[in-house]
């Protein structure tokens, strides 16, 4: 199994004989040099997303025409790109698991917000969600963009994840040391990797307070476009 960052909170997975996009974010990406944009997003089979902020949606509806590959996201969302879009789309909804053939995706709750802007003003887009991707005898939850939550709790009980993928860059969502402390109080990570960091000078530029806050956990900071292999 190989995990690539994409800078941000934009990853690929290859697992399971499946290539899954989560929030690709080509587009503007100050992180993802131009001239890696094809590497990032070639033989994808499913373009994941979270929620409908820019910088998670921006390059979905391109890329599924582009590669002609499906969309997968909370149900309402999906239901209006099928219908308005023309593309092919999986929604489902948190607490629903989809399999993707040899890869099953859970969808999870998150705390964020999912809006977009239109000419008519700022519209909501279904709502944010984190998912729980189990394949390849690894379980990773990608906790999307979030603040620390109650939540949390159920979904290390239940599914006990052994890779965390957590945003941690502040502001936004959850600092490094919250997600340290969302990490250790609700999980048994074995790996825990940062995102949603770095992309900016507003975010958190490292994980020092992720890794002091952890110890005993293989906390990886990520560099972009640089395989980690579980």
């Amino acid at each position: 199994m190989k995990i690539i960052w994409l800078g941000h909170g934009s990853f690929r997975f290859e697992i399971g004989g499946q290539v899954l996009l989560l929030d690709p974010w080509l587009t503007g990406n100050p992180v993802l040099p131009e001239e890696q944009h094809d590497a990032a997003v070639t033989g994808a089979s499913h373009i994941l997303l979270t929620h409908t902020h820019f910088d998670h949606v921006v390059d979905v509806l391109p890329l599924t025409k582009k590669l002609n590959v499906p969309a997968v996201g909370q149900y309402d969302l999906m239901t209006f790109w099928s219908e308005t879009e023309e593309i092919e789309t999986i929604g489902f909804n948190k607490g629903g698991t989809v399999d993707l053939g040899g890869v099953k995706v859970a969808m999870v709750p998150a705390s964020h917000s999912s809006t977009f802007q239109t000419r008519d003003g700022l519209r909501t887009g279904g709502s944010e969600v984190g998912f729980v991707i189990i394949g390849e005898g690894h379980t990773i939850y990608a906790s999307g963009d979030t603040a620390i939550m109650a939540d949390m709790g159920w979904i290390g009980d239940y599914y006990k994840p052994d890779v965390g993928i957590l945003s941690a860059g502040g502001h936004f969502t959850m600092d490094m040391a919250q997600a340290a402390y969302a990490a250790k109080t609700y999980f048994d990570f074995k790996t825990v990797i940062p995102c949603h960091y770095k992309t900016f000078p507003l975010l958190e530029q490292d994980a020092a307070a992720l890794r002091s806050g952890l110890p005993g956990v293989d906390v990886i900071e990520p560099q972009v476009m640089q395989a980690i292999e579980l």
